[in-house]
């Protein structure tokens, strides 16, 4: 890895990438096991993750879809079922590697940000648990301190992490060229082309590719039990 001694970003995503898991699968089942969602509920989030994962329908319109389980539920439910999910997740859930990765960072005087599609109330108490020194991500709308099951803004995905990741590089006066982006999905393409120092990490089939096509580096991870 190429030392650094300037002030920089290191921008990490979440899922499957710090993290062996995906962190709404967890919230999912954590939701229903509490009874904050009922099965209808958690049948559509098991069906919008099907089609997640075979690409059977365009990925924004099925994370609007999975968002709107949330409508009704006050706020502080929602903040306090995310809390049990971090709190819940092992030493095994994270990455080695990522761990590794971070320490290097901050050795190098790198900040460290997380840079994911999740939602605010769990990217919160899992950026503690890692020591993260700022978060960029999903919020959810919350009217009167009730979710419309609505993000407040735009899901924090696709080509909206790599505008968000350019204006966080831009308020705080720091070239994106400097910046490094980890993260696993081809989704991240945009966000990781926008960056100097780009880091797949145990890349699906497209980003792979266009990690090898591109000579970007590549982490596979060992897996976790």
């Amino acid at each position: 890895m190429a030392e650094t001694t300037d002030k920089y970003f290191a921008f990490f995503d979440l899922d499957m990438t710090v993290l062996n898991v995906n962190s709404g699968t967890l919230l999912v089942k954590r939701a229903y096991k509490n009874r904050l969602m009922d099965t209808g509920d958690l049948i559509n989030a098991i069906i919008q993750g099907f089609r997640y994962r075979f690409n059977l329908r365009d990925t924004h319109i099925i994370i609007t879809e999975m968002g709107k389980w949330l409508k009704g539920l006050p706020k502080v439910s929602l903040d306090k079922l995310c809390e049990e999910v971090a709190n819940n997740l092992s030493v095994n859930n994270i990455r080695p590697e990522m761990i590794k990765e971070i320490e290097f960072h901050r050795k190098m005087g790198g900040a460290i940000i997380l840079l994911t599609s999740s939602i605010n109330s769990l990217c919160e108490p899992f950026g503690k648990k890692i020591g993260s020194d700022g978060i960029i991500c999903t919020v959810m709308e919350s009217k009167n301190g009730i979710l419309t099951g609505m993000p407040a803004g735009k899901y924090c995905f696709d080509d909206e992490k790599r505008v968000r990741l350019q204006e966080w590089c831009i308020k705080n006066n720091s070239d994106p060229a400097k910046a490094w982006y980890y993260a696993d999905s081809i989704a991240d393409l945009s966000a990781l082309e926008a960056v100097g120092h780009p880091v797949c990490v145990s890349p699906d089939k497209n980003l792979r590719k266009a990690a090898i096509q591109r000579g970007w580096r590549i982490i596979n991870c060992a897996s976790l039990s």
